[in-house]
């Protein structure tokens, strides 16, 4: 459905009006399309004396043939070979913008020296390009031996969160942890992070873990040989799930519900797939799946649990069916889903599986106690889960959308709806690839350290932490 109060202030009399009276003022977002550069711009690097993550973001800057400034700090320029990065002075690059500001925090072990955030971001903050990208690196707190480093890196968060409300025109900022020993397995998330890829992930907490994080040979097609299923793959964001994923050269096992069979065949022709008509609430659809991935494909490599259904009524009025419904199709058919592919290794070495929760599951939301318990169940299945996948060599992680443009919200109460809308950073909802977006990058191979994660992809919602 169409934005028509985003269409109304990118007017010259709608930009008058949003202006004088305080209205919000969303920027167009830049999308990802083929061919285009991870950035569209320079990148300025810095960081804290001691820290052991200049050298991975120096690796995939170069890979990404960006154009690089640094600080005048000699360790970062240490980190740089001298012809490719440019030693940057404020005074010296007056208006000069940057599609990308980074900062190693890594290293940060006291509360004073959380100062170093200050002095790297305060000259350089209103220099960020429109659509422009900040990510700020540190050390998982709980990974700190140390008490106060502990308390400095966890303060990383509150920093990020809250210059996420500060950015204007598009831009975002992320936090990135990576554990001791994952320093090489960051550059399928800085790509995506850096890239038009992330254009509504915004003020996230990513966490990089040791794992098998294998780069792809093509970047531009990181799935190219392997077999993704997604369920509820018919419409909206599970459409624009199995889209991206045979872009990226999955081979995409498109399922819903035999009512959606019309629809299922058009998209599964769409991306040279197949279809599968199977309701996975059945008792037998566990093993019925099982049986047909391994005969047809020789097993999965990716599976994305996107079938969802909403029963919205407040708790007082609501029927055992709706609740029952609800949880059967959001929660435990993807426990049972899981369950088969796992007992019957159906499921390649360095799977992965990606579930579609919401920040209904983090915020909770009137009138949907069901659904939010759901959302919040898969959250809970997905953190359970990622130590027994990282010791097969696979990944479990979960997408969490807020409010994005489908046929489910078009249906709203215009005032619930423009409510959604504006209610995080961006002024505006997201569209059903950006969580496609998202799940591509946590399918990638290059995504092995990225485990037990769950991001959301809403702007940076009001809502919600």
């Amino acid at each position: 459905m169409a934005d028509r109060y985003q269409q109304f202030v990118e007017s010259a009399p709608g930009r008058f009006v949003a202006k004088r009276f305080g209205m919000p003022q969303p920027t167009p977002l830049r999308r990802y399309e083929p061919g285009q550069p991870v950035l569209a711009g320079p990148a300025l690097v810095g960081g804290a004396p001691g820290g052991r993550l200049l050298e991975p973001v120096a690796a995939v800057l170069r890979a990404i043939h960006a154009e690089v400034h640094v600080t005048q700090q000699d360790h970062v320029q240490t980190a740089f070979d001298a012809p490719v990065a440019t030693v940057w002075s404020p005074a010296g690059e007056e208006g000069a913008e940057f599609a990308a500001i980074l900062f190693d925090a890594s290293s940060i072990a006291r509360s004073e020296e959380l100062r170093a955030l200050y002095d790297f971001f305060h000259p350089v903050i209103r220099r960020v390009q429109p659509a422009g990208r900040l990510l700020v690196l540190g050390a998982p707190p709980e990974h700190c031996q140390d008490p106060r480093q502990a308390t400095a890196q966890r303060a990383l968060e509150g920093f990020t969160r809250s210059v996420g409300k500060e950015l204007k025109r598009g831009a975002t900022v992320q936090l990135v942890y990576v554990a001791p020993g994952a320093e090489a397995g960051v550059e399928s998330t800085l790509r995506f992070l850096l890239s038009a890829k992330s254009a509504y992930v915004d003020a996230q907490v990513v966490r990089v873990s040791p794992g098998e994080a294998a780069a792809p040979a093509d970047w531009e097609r990181p799935l190219e040989g392997k077999v993704a299923l997604v369920t509820g793959a018919s419409r909206g964001i599970g459409k624009a799930i199995a889209l991206t994923l045979a872009r990226d050269g999955a081979q995409v096992v498109c399922l819903d519900v035999p009512q959606q069979g019309d629809d299922l065949a058009e998209v599964a022709n769409e991306v040279g797939g197949s279809a599968l008509q199977l309701d996975i609430t059945t008792d037998d659809a566990p093993q019925a799946l099982a049986e047909q991935l391994r005969e047809r494909h020789g097993g999965v490599d990716v599976v994305v649990h996107n079938a969802g259904v909403t029963r919205d009524k407040t708790l007082g009025r609501m029927d055992e069916e709706l609740w029952d419904a609800v949880l059967a199709v959001n929660l435990t058919s993807q426990e049972r889903l899981n369950d088969a592919l796992l007992a019957e290794d159906v499921l390649r070495p360095g799977g992965r599986l990606v579930s579609v929760s919401s920040t209904s599951g983090i915020a909770g939301n009137a009138g949907q106690t069901n659904y939010a318990t759901s959302k919040a169940g898969v959250i809970g299945m997905v953190q359970s889960m990622a130590p027994a996948l990282a010791a097969r060599g696979c990944t479990i992680n979960a997408v969490a959308p807020g409010f994005i443009e489908t046929r489910m919200t078009a249906a709203m109460p215009t005032l619930t709806r423009e409510a959604g809308r504006r209610m995080n950073s961006m002024a505006q909802g997201g569209q059903p690839v950006d969580v496609a977006e998202t799940i591509a990058w946590l399918a990638s191979p290059g995504s092995g350290g990225v485990n037990g994660n769950v991001v959301r992809v809403c702007g940076q919602s009001l809502l919600g932490a």
